[in-house]
């Protein structure tokens, strides 16, 4: 694949049914990690957790043949009618990550899944499905890593973004171990969203978050940010001021997101 530095990075607007994941920094950061693979007429790309479809339009839009996957039938029907409204060719699936595509294999495999670390033993449920992702907000990264060596064509690529809380080295060391080979391919940091916010003294007792910035995963850097009615989104990004807010000087903590660039030898 060539890469494409002249691409636009921001996805077009798109319409969203309630409970949907809107585009956001992390869908931003993600696209721009896309365009650099080179994608075009001839590329076979597998967008799992696709949402509000943002990813695979921009894909179908570079002529790649895009094959999209939510389990949630409400991302399933924005997705369609998005590509619809947009006139472009893209496969819409329902199912649980890639079993809705079971013994297919692509050149390209995006990712922007779940994964904000959440209290509780109980599965997410509601519009929190689109960004809670367990105690340590692997849930759905474990499984994307695991299943993308059967998934990927030799040369493939599996692009995947997620929060530094995760663990960017417990990615890496599960992907290596699958065969690929894998690195941060780019970092970005934004502000804690409402929802990391609003969890800042779970974050901190559970080891999640230093509040020197030296934390296990390198998150939770102290910094001249924005106020804590700035109105950031779920994950730290875009726009959510109905959510809840924390206390406290929670918005001078910054998150960290991490493009995985993963290759099948």
């Amino acid at each position: 694949m060539t890469p494409d530095t002249a691409a636009p990075v921001r996805p077009r607007p798109l319409m969203a049914l309630p409970g949907v994941y809107t585009p956001q920094d992390d869908t931003r950061l993600l696209l721009r990690a896309l365009y650099r693979e080179g994608i075009g007429p001839g590329t076979d790309l597998l967008d799992l957790g696709t949402g509000s479809g943002a990813l695979a339009l921009g894909a179908a839009r570079r002529g790649a043949r895009v094959t999209a996957v939510d389990i949630a039938w409400q991302a399933v029907l924005t997705t369609w009618l998005n590509a619809r409204l947009a006139g472009l060719r893209v496969t819409v699936r329902h199912g649980d990550l890639a079993t809705a595509v079971r013994g297919r294999t692509f050149d390209l495999l995006v990712s922007n899944p779940p994964y904000v670390p959440t209290p509780g033993l109980g599965p997410p449920r509601g519009a929190a499905r689109a960004w809670d992702a367990g105690r340590d907000g692997r849930l759905l990264i474990d499984r994307i890593c695991d299943l993308a060596p059967a998934a990927l064509r030799p040369g493939g690529v599996l692009l995947m973004v997620h929060s530094g809380l995760c663990g960017a080295g417990d990615t890496l060391s599960r992907l290596c171990r699958s065969g690929l080979r894998a690195e941060v391919s780019e970092r970005a940091h934004i502000p804690f969203g409402p929802v990391l916010r609003s969890r800042l003294a779970w974050l901190r007792s559970n080891g999640l978050l230093d509040v020197t910035g030296d934390g296990p995963h390198g998150t939770g850097a102290r910094g001249d940010l924005h106020g804590a009615g700035a109105g950031h989104g779920p994950r730290g990004t875009g726009a959510g001021e109905d959510a809840p807010h924390g206390t406290g000087d929670s918005s001078h903590f910054t998150e960290e997101l991490v493009i995985i660039r993963a290759e099948r030898p």
